[in-house]
């Protein structure tokens, strides 16, 4: 959930009514997830999936991963700027949901560059030998730190990386913090702005982003 989304949703209304409009198939996902599962407020939702899509199309990608695929939300947002030959690598562990992003990933006109894959993303970021041109990362927060170090060596110089939730509703301004998820977020934010091998900006859009780029 986006601060004014929380605080001042007519903000909320007015800077969704100000941004370029989302694909249909886009829409009657996001309103399938709202009425099909328990945490709907997981989707990456209208304005940050729009982001995705500029992101994705600013940078042309050919090999973009994506950790946390959910309802595929987000997964068809980044696919809409792949070159006609690149593909998007979405990871998921949650195969009783699987029938919804399948759906949606067969009835978009991407379909053929996705691939879906049920599988722990630790796992198969020390398998794979695949360099990536584009990363979103919105998974477990436990595990925020691992992915990070895990993904650096799969980058190439101008690889971009996005990070969901890293303000985590604001739990990073807290001094001492009881649960994991938290701590790990911290540790990951400062793990990233002193890395001098990259460089970055948080972005106050919904739940925070961090958007990365490798020098």
């Amino acid at each position: 959930m986006s601060f004014f989304e929380e605080q001042c949703p007519e903000m909320d209304r007015y800077l969704e009514s100000n941004a370029s409009r989302e694909p249909e198939h886009l829409k009657r996902l996001r309103r399938e997830t709202y009425q099909k599962t328990t945490q709907p407020h997981m989707l990456s939702g209208y304005q940050q999936g729009r982001l995705l899509t500029i992101i994705s199309k600013m940078l042309s990608p050919r090999n973009i991963l994506e950790i946390g695929t959910f309802t595929g939300y987000a997964t068809l947002c980044l696919a809409e700027g792949l070159v006609s030959d690149g593909k998007i690598t979405t990871l998921d562990v949650n195969e009783e949901l699987a029938y919804i992003p399948r759906k949606y990933f067969q009835e978009s006109p991407h379909s053929a560059k996705i691939n879906f894959v049920i599988e722990d993303a630790l796992e198969f970021l020390q398998q794979t030998d695949e360099v990536f041109d584009l990363v979103f990362i919105d998974a477990d927060k436990e595990n925020y730190v691992s992915y990070w170090n895990l993904i650096k060596p799969r980058l190439r110089s101008g690889s971009v990386v996005l990070l969901d939730n890293v303000l985590w509703y604001g739990k990073v301004l807290t001094d001492e913090p009881a649960d994991q998820a938290t701590k790990q977020i911290i540790e990951l934010n400062d793990l990233v702005a002193r890395d001098g091998d990259f460089e970055n900006l948080i972005l106050p859009l919904r739940d925070g982003i961090n958007l990365i780029r490798k020098k």
